[in-house]
């Protein structure tokens, strides 16, 4: 780590994730909440947490209260206990006024949503990897669900990894609820869902963005797998913000969830 101004240090480069955020169950499988909290444990701590969840799409770029406000519920037909979880994070008001600097820049409008709060793609994975709650967290809507369009937007706040902020597209690497098949094992996975997932995992060692863009065409069964394709989408901001270590990017959660993808990366 080297020094910043005034001799005090700069913080640490900070990696860029993508990772299947689950249903508010996964607080209830312990496989999955280990391998979150094991995945954040080694992490360097960050400064702020800016969130890109598949569950908030606003047009243009619009960002989550910069203090802290009740969480969203977003879902339905769960037990009561899942609505009364509670994630008090911080606000982060710096990191807000950076974003829209950086994309104020970039010819992007930013727009404010004062009260509204983390929604579940946000918290319910946050609640494993910073389960005090005291990181500050920032959300952004997507504007779009266009993968190029992402990439862009993920490039213009790359800087943020220089500055200590960790930026995390939080999605589901399959997701077709249709699909869903509760209680089955890895190895029932249905074939569309361990297809596409086999199909992307090569993709992304491969470094191969020209077939990730254009995943709905390319990918065996991608149109099953994502029926609609925001759980896939947050994996763009992902990719933009750490083009400089494709070379880098590694698998650090993998498997199924109920016959889901839950496949989850990490670049730098």
């Amino acid at each position: 780590m080297t020094a910043g101004q005034g001799g005090a240090p700069a913080p640490a480069r900070m990696p860029v994730l993508y990772l299947s955020h689950g249903a508010p169950p996964l607080a209830d499988d312990a496989l999955w909440t280990r391998q979150l909290a094991e995945w954040s444990a080694g992490l360097p701590r960050p400064r702020a947490v800016l969130m890109v969840s598949a569950h908030w799409e606003s047009a243009p770029v619009t960002l989550s209260a910069t203090r802290t406000v009740p969480l969203v519920y977003d879902f339905g037909g769960f037990p009561e206990r899942y609505y009364r979880v509670t994630y008090a994070a911080p606000g982060a008001p710096a990191l807000a006024a950076r974003v829209r600097g950086l994309l104020g820049g970039a010819g992007l409008p930013v727009h404010d949503a004062p009260e509204r709060g983390l929604d579940h793609g946000a918290y319910v994975p946050l609640v494993e990897m910073y389960p005090e709650a005291d990181v500050p967290v920032l959300q952004l809507s997507m504007p779009t669900l266009d993968p190029a369009r992402l990439m862009a937007l993920g490039r213009a706040l790359a800087p943020l990894r220089d500055e200590g902020y960790l930026i995390v597209g939080s999605g589901f690497f399959t997701h077709n609820l249709r699909g869903l098949t509760w209680g089955a094992g890895a190895d029932e996975a249905p074939a569309w869902s361990r297809e596409f997932d086999a199909w992307g995992r090569e993709a992304l060692d491969g470094q191969d963005l020209d077939a990730l863009l254009d995943f709905t065409r390319k990918a065996p069964a991608g149109r099953i797998a994502h029926p609609r394709t925001e759980h896939f989408a947050p994996l763009f901001v992902t990719l933009g913000a750490g083009e400089d270590d494709l070379s880098a990017q590694r698998t650090v959660i993998d498997g199924f969830w109920n016959g889901l993808a839950k496949r989850s990366v990490q670049l730098g």
